[in-house]
């Protein structure tokens, strides 16, 4: 199954657009979409004959994206556009809310507020996916036979994905990890672990001091091997952490910009395989 479905990610889903300038290319249909995990799942459904814009771009953490005048620009003239919502990325969102059409809030469309990192989770994904291509179907009914032929093969992956993780992360001689910043709660609930984050939603808020010697217990009382750092933000707390606790770091991916170069919902996959194998290595998993 994971053979059949990383050949579906080569043919189908390696030959999205979707790029982080912010202009709109008028010989195609047009999509704009807030981050990396989006843009992915856009592009992967609407294929060559859909240009996308990433409006985050790469190394950038998105939740302070500000965007630019030609970035807003681009929101307010293309033919679909999509966001988070929830106050996920806030400049972002009120450029949106301007647009009088085709316009989807992810996380408005699930009714599920709590935690945006819908992305993390497969089986979330899955439901984020169909929502993504309802709305580009609506915005662009030309696409429509393009979407309805490359939306199996993603859910399909996503499946495959989702059965990866159940099966990977089963047998584990520990179910706590902790993480730079709180982005893995929905994936830890999905398979039956528990996530500590050092940092709440937002990855920025730095903890005090007391925090940390409380983090530092529990990683020592529950023999945590790992502290988990990420991509966008300073590993200096999460370091200081496993320092005073005695134990390793890893990179725990949040996968909100485009993983190593990468661009398409491929990537996305890959990223996904790739925090699988740390959580197994962190948790002692058989």
């Amino acid at each position: 199954m994971r053979r059949i479905a990383a050949l579906l990610a080569v043919t189908v889903f390696g030959a999205a657009a979707c790029g982080s300038h912010p202009g709109v290319d008028r010989s195609r249909p047009s999509a704009v979409a807030a981050f990396f995990p989006i843009a992915a799942t856009v592009g992967a459904l609407g294929g060559p004959s859909l240009a996308v814009h990433d409006l985050t771009p790469p190394g950038v953490e998105p939740h302070d994206l500000e965007p630019t005048t030609d970035q807003v620009d681009a929101i307010l003239d293309a033919d679909f556009v999509a966001v988070m919502g929830h106050g996920f990325q806030p400049a972002v969102e009120r450029a949106a809310a301007h647009r009088d059409r085709n316009t989807v809030d992810v996380l408005d469309r699930l009714r599920q507020p709590s935690d945006p990192h819908v992305w993390l989770d497969p089986l979330t994904m899955e439901n984020v996916t169909r929502i993504l291509a309802t709305g580009l179907a609506r915005a662009e009914p030309k696409l429509r036979p393009v979407i309805d032929a490359r939306q199996p093969a993603m859910i399909a992956s996503l499946e495959s994905l989702d059965a990866e993780f159940r099966r990977g992360l089963l047998h584990c001689e520990r179910r706590v990890f902790v993480t730079a910043h709180d982005a893995f709660g929905r994936l830890a609930r999905r398979y039956g672990l528990r996530q500590v984050a050092i940092a709440g939603i937002d990855p920025e808020q730095d903890p005090d001091p007391r925090r940390l010697a409380e983090l530092a217990d529990l990683v020592r009382r529950d023999h945590v091997t790992t502290v988990f750092t990420e991509e966008l933000v300073s590993p200096r707390v999460a370091e200081t952490l496993a320092h005073e606790a005695g134990v390793r770091t890893r990179v725990l991916s949040p996968i909100e910009s485009p993983p190593h170069g990468g661009h398409g919902f491929a990537s996305y996959l890959a990223a996904m395989h790739r925090n699988l194998a740390a959580l197994r290595a962190a948790l002692v998993c058989r």
